[in-house]
């Protein structure tokens, strides 16, 4: 089943935009559904020559901006790329959606169109490069103020993401703090240690922001307003 991917959205859309969906079907045959302006996506298909290709369109007639809020964007732009491209999640005509465009949109439509695990907060995570292998980092913007029990929930994300996708058999965990100690850290990120502790995840304790890119831990947890800067 094919991505759906938010073709108008981000700082350099749709031309580069259209050329990764090319260069992923060509290298990769990986199915894409470009969302987006109908016109002007057949135009960059056509002359880029991805005939043949396995690409579709869906027209959208709206874009959110990178400035927009994404509540007013909600309501207002009922038919933005974004919205239509989990649209097609939703009525299962698409597995994934792909979007370079507002962030903070991107996961509001998520919310409002596929719902979420009962008692669960969504994050964000990103998997960044490090000295030996890649290391995921949640979360990077979703939640600016956290309880201890989001940064639990966090970490079991990043466990099964980085079990999924970068093939980790047993992913190990680090909390982001001010120090390796278990004393260190704000009340949230304390208990959290414990919860973490106790859990049956890997969980190897307290790392500084100097140890993400050293490479020694598979998962960072952090709230939103730490992850994001």
């Amino acid at each position: 089943m094919p991505v759906a991917l938010d073709a108008m959205g981000g700082d350099y859309g749709p031309g580069v935009l259209v050329e990764g969906a090319i260069e992923a079907a060509r290298d990769f045959g990986v199915e894409t559904i470009l969302v987006g302006d109908e016109g002007t996506l057949k135009g960059l298909l056509e002359e880029k020559g991805a005939n043949g290709l396995p690409l579709d369109i869906v027209h959208a007639s709206q874009v959110v901006s990178m400035d927009e809020a994404p509540s007013e964007a909600l309501r207002r732009k009922k038919d933005s790329t974004i919205q239509v491209s989990f649209g097609l999640i939703r009525d299962g005509r698409a597995t994934a959606c792909v979007s370079a465009g507002n962030s903070g949109a991107t996961m509001a439509s998520a919310l409002f169109t596929l719902g979420r695990i009962k008692g669960v907060r969504p994050a964000i995570a990103t998997v960044m490069p490090t000295l030996k292998e890649p290391v995921v980092l949640i979360d990077v913007g979703a939640n600016v103020d956290c309880k201890p029990i989001h940064l639990y929930q966090f970490a079991i994300m990043g466990h099964v993401f980085s079990k999924i996708h970068l093939k980790k058999d047993s992913p190990s965990i680090g909390l982001l703090s001010i120090g390796e100690e278990d004393t260190k850290g704000n009340v949230q990120v304390k208990k959290a240690y414990d919860m973490l502790q106790a859990s049956e995840l890997n969980f190897v304790g307290n790392v500084e922001g100097r140890d993400i890119f050293k490479g020694d831990v598979d998962v960072v947890v952090c709230d939103g307003f730490v992850g994001n800067i």
